[in-house]
């Protein structure tokens, strides 16, 4: 595998960082998850302006043009051969001291790998995923944006080791009022009475690219979709529920907490949501291959 690290392509056994990073020592960088579809790069402008958002909001400068990391990303695919896969765009503060203080790391490290994912088996987009309700409460907005795609995550790992030991993969986490935040790495949709629903930022979820996407997808098919505050309550009793996000794509959910959600089996607008979902992304694009 080939990593892009610095503005240069080196192999995965030289792609290192040094033990001083800030974005090591103290999750301090941001990133971009980013799916690659038949050659083409999936809204990659879309991920590359959150990125540089993300970026702005905690105060670290990117040492590239958005154009030069358009041309390092399809880069990076074309050297690993790749016509389907995932891209992981990673922009640290850098090296510095052992102390807090960003401004003394001078230079911030950028790196790009660009591999293949499989976020669950198969079966799970053919028979519906089996969610629990994590007892880690999501990070309060007021703390951390949750539209700053940060490095630190341990807030969502406290919340999946919970799924693990319960003998699943994902977990709804709620926030401090009781409302749905996300999952921990998906955002959440439910259908209720043919109609969308899924938290609002303000509640503490990733404004997600996908999430976004479902919800233009909905308005084409003409389905009404609305971010109202959601309880647990209103998880379970909906007709179809079903998560999003860059790797995972479109994910039905089958039951909360052991609860069947509607039949238990992926729903009408969650299949017919997932098939416009797949048209959509073979069809647009960044295309690699450069002329």
């Amino acid at each position: 595998m080939t990593i892009y690290l610095d503005g240069k392509f080196v192999s995965e056994d030289e792609a290192k960082v040094s033990v001083f990073d800030h974005g090591l020592l103290y999750g301090d960088g941001v990133f971009e998850g980013i799916r690659l579809y038949s050659g083409k790069i999936f809204r990659l402008e879309q991920h590359l302006n959150r990125l540089f958002a993300s970026a702005k909001a905690i105060m670290l400068q990117i040492p590239m043009t958005k154009p030069a990391l358009t041309e390092a990303c399809c880069d990076t695919c074309a050297r690993n051969k790749l016509s389907d896969g995932y891209i992981r765009l990673v922009v640290t503060r850098g090296v510095g001291y052992l102390g807090l203080n960003p401004f003394k790391c001078k230079n911030p490290t950028v790196f790009i790998i660009a591999s293949t994912i499989e976020l669950y088996p198969e079966d799970v987009y053919r028979k519906g995923l089996n969610l629990i309700t994590a007892g880690t409460i999501r990070n309060s907005p007021a703390a951390m944006s949750p539209a700053i795609k940060s490095l630190n995550y341990l807030n969502n790992i406290l919340a999946k080791i919970e799924a693990v030991n319960a003998g699943t993969v994902e977990a709804l986490m709620l926030n401090a009022d009781g409302y749905v935040a996300e999952c921990t790495g998906d955002n959440v949709f439910v259908v209720r009475d043919g109609k969308l629903q899924t938290p609002p930022i303000s509640a503490g979820s990733l404004n997600g690219i996908t999430r976004g996407v479902v919800m233009e997808l909905a308005a084409k098919l003409g389905v009404a979709v609305t971010e109202p505050n959601l309880t647990r309550y209103d998880v379970m009793t909906a007709d179809e529920c079903f998560l999003t996000g860059t790797a995972a794509e479109i994910v039905p959910v089958a039951t909360l907490d052991g609860r069947p959600i509607g039949s238990g089996k992926p729903g009408v607008l969650t299949l017919k949501l997932t098939g416009e979902f797949r048209k959509l992304t073979r069809s647009e694009g960044t295309a690699i291959a450069r002329g």
